[in-house]
């Protein structure tokens, strides 16, 4: 049977599609229009928004199985030919020109040098429930740092001329929107220029790295490592079990805790088809650890994850980052962004005010109640039906519920009830029993608090963007236990699917990449990379401090500038 043969496909075709609200990329130079698609996505569907107007190749190929991207081919509706530029997806605030009556306006092109305006079809992080977005810079052909136009409505926000007329909130967003510039120029110094040349050679290394990880067999699992890890949760379970019918209950729910730091990494790998690579068996494993042994939906977090891993450290996209009002790993977060992925402003408010002060001191007394912030996404997730009905995970969500009936069975009536016989043991297993699992979640921060959260622009490749968000942790081998896989996070972020014991191997590769291709490759201590969260967290308070001051300042005089009224 002959090859079906597709359309070649403009780019204004393209736009114009996207500016109808379809929601279409590109993959492998075909154009995928996966409308039909969306509401059966096991990821959700926004990280497939996050895609659209771009060349999703290196992200889709990086996330999905080999029957995956087949599956993919039936959503083809054309081709392109050459290299694509990326537009700004509708979600991230990109513009997009109907095919037919284009204003004159409007005739500047998303993507090249547009303005980051939200489309009408789709909800964006610029929209009225938020301030106006921090300037973005692109490339100009010689190199030099070119600010996108910026609309007249927000042009007061962004200009030091307009200081005379302008309020404290007017001039605060003009200090924040220094700080943004001069981070972007930091990592535009530090990381290769985001010229097309430059970034089509990463992407073809980066693309000749994972053909050799492949061949290689580092996608192979090694399943007598698993056996091991099974041997090291059942020996924490039964000891939980043992001290408790002794009643050392204090003993027993740091057990049990351990059991459960443990179980997150499985269900890590799990999450991402990292141990059989079949799709349904490994959602079966991990909602078996997720939910019936850690109260947890493996659902929402695949969600979650998806979203974390195309946009990470993106302050308006990227979940992982977003804990207004507790933490703001970023001056931006002060500008009460939108977040695109819940939905809602993330005020900057009193209470966001008091804690972000305060925050590189109560960073690690919040993380060790981190569990119980998951318990409430999961449940949220699971009884509100945010996860896809239909399509082949239709099916997870009442599998998920029934592990959420049976953990709160055994853990909350069997033992937090029935077994320990005052309230006050109660409270203190419970408080233990949560706080001991404290460090994935600071091996989980310690990933990426303290890298860049700059938006360098959509033409910046997905193997770069993953290797300026992301640190490694150095630890020796026999630590590897303990880190569970989090402390090779950069190759991770590369190669999601690849089994945790194989990325030890892998790593080296990956840094002869980084040699090659001259992207910086991250790489700190354990402690040193906790110095450098709190580090970071500490300059994010004091960047809030003198916010504060400045509007305190300009608010007792008339005049910022010249100390007199108009």
């Amino acid at each position: 049977m002959a090859a079906r043969t597709y359309p070649s496909m403009s780019r204004r075709e393209i736009e114009g599609l996207i500016a109808d609200g379809r929601m279409v990329f590109i993959l492998d130079q075909y154009v995928i229009k996966a409308d039909a698609w969306a509401p059966y996505h096991p990821g959700g569907d926004k990280a497939i928004r996050h895609m659209i107007g771009r060349d999703a190749t290196d992200e889709v190929t990086a996330l999905h199985s080999a029957e995956a991207r087949e599956r993919m081919n039936r959503y083809r509706i054309g081709r392109i030919d050459g290299r694509w530029t990326n537009f700004i997806p509708p979600i991230q605030g990109g513009k997009f020109r109907p095919l037919s009556g284009v204003d004159p306006d409007d005739a500047c092109e998303n993507g090249l040098d547009c303005s980051i305006i939200t489309s009408s079809s789709t909800a964006s992080s610029s929209d009225s429930g938020s301030r106006a977005p921090s300037p973005v810079f692109d490339d100009n052909p010689d190199g030099a740092l070119r600010k996108r136009h910026t609309p007249a409505a927000l042009s007061s926000t962004a200009s030091v001329s307009s200081a005379s007329s302008a309020g404290p909130e007017e001039e605060g967003m003009s200090f924040l929107n220094s700080l943004t510039h001069e981070k972007m120029a930091l990592d535009l110094e530090k990381y290769p220029p985001i010229d097309a040349a430059t970034q089509e050679n990463i992407v073809s290394k980066y693309r000749e790295l994972h053909q050799r990880v492949k061949d290689e067999g580092l996608y192979r699992c090694n399943y007598w490592a698993y056996a091991i890890e099974c041997c090291r949760y059942g020996l924490l379970a039964t000891a939980s079990l043992v001290f408790l019918r002794w009643g050392w209950y204090a003993t027993s729910a740091a057990c049990l805790g351990a059991f459960w730091h443990q179980l997150v990494f499985t269900a890590h790998d799990a999450g991402h088809m990292g141990i059989t690579h079949g799709y349904h068996t490994d959602s079966v494993i991990g909602i078996i650890i997720a939910d019936f042994l850690g109260g947890l939906s493996l659902g929402w977090w695949k969600q979650n994850h998806n979203v974390h891993h195309v946009v990470t450290n993106s302050p308006e996209h990227d979940p992982d980052i977003e804990h207004m009002p507790l933490m703001a790993v970023s001056h931006r977060l002060l500008q009460s962004l939108r977040s695109t992925y819940y939905d809602h402003v993330m005020e900057y408010d009193a209470v966001a005010k008091m804690m972000i002060k305060i925050q590189h001191y109560t960073y690690y007394i919040l993380l060790s109640f981190g569990r119980l912030n998951l318990y409430r996404l999961s449940w949220a997730y699971l009884f509100l039906g945010q996860g896809p009905r239909k399509g082949p995970a239709w099916w997870h969500r009442y599998l998920e519920i029934t592990g959420q009936l049976f953990f709160w069975t055994w853990f909350g009536y069997g033992i937090l009830y029935k077994t320990l016989p005052t309230n006050w043991d109660r409270f203190v297993f419970f408080v233990i029993s949560h706080v001991v699992p404290m460090p994935v979640h600071a091996q989980i921060c310690l990933s990426h608090f303290a890298m860049s959260t700059s938006d360098l622009g959509p033409h910046e490749s997905f193997p770069q963007k993953m290797l300026r968000t992301t640190m490694d942790i150095d630890c020796p081998t026999w630590l590897d236990f303990f880190h569970g896989g989090l402390q090779f996070q950069v190759i991770h972020h590369l190669f999601p699917r690849i089994p945790r014991h194989n990325l030890r191997r892998t790593q080296k590769l990956v840094q002869e990449f980084c040699d090659e291709v001259g992207i910086p490759y991250a790489l700190y201590g354990f402690v040193d990379g906790n110095k450098m969260v709190v580090g970071t967290l500490a300059e994010v308070s004091r960047q809030a401090a003198i916010l504060a001051k400045c509007q305190q300042v300009i608010a007792a005089s008339a005049d910022p500038l010249h100390g007199h009224g108009h």
